[in-house]
C-alpha cells in the first residue's frame, strides 16, 4: 500500500500565503500525493505549479460553515473547475440538517453535483456537530444526492475525524460512496488505522511528516 496516494495534501489556513501554496505544491510533486487541497482563490496558483503532473487540484466550497446559498456554492465550484480544480469538497448545510429539513440538504448537495457533472464531489459533514443519527441521515442524503464521497470534517470545528464516526459512515454508505477522513490526523499510525476501517482518502496538512515516518515504526 502506498500511503502517499491516499493523501490530499492540505493547506486551508486563512493566513496561507502564495509562497505557502507553492511550497505545498512542491511537496506534493516530491512525494506524489494524490492531490493538494487549497482554498478556491488559490486554485490557479496550484494548477500552474503542478503543471501536467498526476497530482490533482482539490478545493473547498462553502467553506468552512456550509451555510451560504446553494447558488453561491455552485458559482464557487464551477469557477474553481474552470480555473483547474479537479475535485470539490463542499460543506453540507449543517443547520438545515439539524433542523430536519432533509429536502433542503438534499437539494443543496444534488444541485452542486448536477452543476459539476463528473467532477468528484466530497461532502463535508462536520461530524463534531452531529449526533450518530444525524451522521447516518447525512450519509443517506449524500447517497440520494449522488455525491462521490462523504468527508468527516473541515478541521475548523471543535474536533476532527474520529474512528467511531468513520465506522458509522462506512456502515451507512456501505460501498456506495467513498470516505475521506480529515481533521487531526497527525501521524502515519493514525492514518493507517483510518485506512484499515475503510477510508479512501486522508486530508492532512502534516502529509510530509506522515510519509517520512520510519517504516519500522509503522510495521512494529
Amino acid at each position: 500500500m502506498e500511503l502517499n496516494q491516499f493523501i490530499d495534501h492540505t493547506m486551508l489556513s486563512p493566513s496561507a500565503t502564495e509562497a505557502d501554496i507553492l511550497q505545498l505544491c512542491e511537496e506534493a510533486l516530491k512525494y506524489q500525493f494524490y492531490s493538494v487541497c487549497v482554498n478556491s482563490s488559490y486554485v490557479p496558483i496550484a494548477k500552474q505549479a503542478l503543471g501536467h503532473s498526476n497530482v490533482k487540484v482539490c478545493t473547498v466550497v462553502g467553506f468552512p460553515l456550509g451555510a451560504m446559498s446553494t447558488e453561491a456554492k455552485i458559482f464557487e465550484a464551477k469557477k474553481a473547475i474552470e480555473q483547474g480544480a479537479t475535485e470539490i469538497d463542499m460543506v453540507m448545510n449543517i443547520g438545515r440538517l439539524k433542523s430536519k429539513n432533509h429536502l433542503a440538504v438534499l437539494k443543496d448537495i444534488s444541485d452542486v453535483k448536477r452543476a459539476i457533472g463528473l467532477i468528484p464531489l466530497k461532502v463535508i459533514l462536520e461530524i463534531s456537530e452531529l449526533s450518530k443519527n444525524e451522521i447516518v441521515k447525512a450519509c443517506e442524503i449524500c447517497i440520494d444526492a449522488r455525491a462521490d464521497f462523504v468527508k468527516t470534517s473541515t478541521g475548523f470545528s471543535k474536533s476532527g475525524a474520529t474512528l467511531t464516526a468513520v465506522k458509522i459512515m462506512k456502515k451507512s454508505v456501505k460501498n456506495q460512496l467513498k470516505i475521506k477522513a480529515s481533521g487531526g490526523i497527525r501521524d502515519a499510525e493514525t492514518a493507517l488505522k483510518y485506512i484499515e476501517v475503510g477510508v479512501d482518502r486522508i486530508g492532512t496538512s502534516l502529509s510530509v511528516l506522515i510519509v517520512n515516518e520510519p517504516l519500522s515504526k509503522l510495521t512494529s
